[in-house]
């Protein structure tokens, strides 16, 4: 038992851990903060748009109404009066906030891999040095430091002095 609770506090006080926590919390907060957006700046120009239409306020019902029980028109009004209702309004809300917070995610995510490019710019590779070169009379690639091409046996005008002038 005690062992594991050392094994527990050892990954509770790990730095990832505590990240994520605060990861957590805060996405829970901007949550809440996309949430208002959709609800009080996008969703009231798209009502107006819609002819006043309150798209929360969309159901269908999918339970038969009791005989004295009025239609309601509201969501909430179905709600309190324990009617089964197909929310679709509130199911497009919630679907236009989370495209929300994903493309405001992706934006935070794109603009931190350009921040640490930036900040680690990939190191500039020096060219490799060539290992092969080709023969002027044959066209075959022979290796750099080759005097006699392996293929037509013809003898390189690049070869080194001393060799030239044993070959004389």
């Amino acid at each position: 038992m005690v062992k594991i609770l050392k094994e527990f506090k050892e990954f509770a006080v790990r730095g990832n851990v505590l990240d994520l926590a605060v990861g957590v919390i805060i996405g829970g907060a901007f949550g809440k903060i996309v949430t208002s957006l959709v609800n009080d700046i996008i969703m009231p120009p798209i009502s107006k748009l819609l002819g006043n239409v309150n798209l929360v306020d969309k159901f269908f019902i999918l339970s038969e109404l009791k005989a004295d029980q009025a239609t309601p028109s509201t969501l909430a009004e179905a709600q309190k009066a324990s009617i089964s209702v197909l929310a679709y309004g509130n199911f497009l809300n919630v679907i236009l906030d989370f495209t929300i917070v994903a493309f405001c995610i992706f934006l935070i995510v794109k603009g931190a891999n350009t921040l640490r490019r930036l900040g680690n710019p990939e190191p500039v590779k020096a060219p490799e040095e060539p290992t092969e070169k080709t023969c002027p009379y044959c066209l075959s690639k022979i290796p750099i430091k080759a005097t006699r091409c392996g293929h037509c046996t013809s003898h390189l005008r690049d070869e080194p002095a001393e060799l030239q002038e044993g070959l004389s």
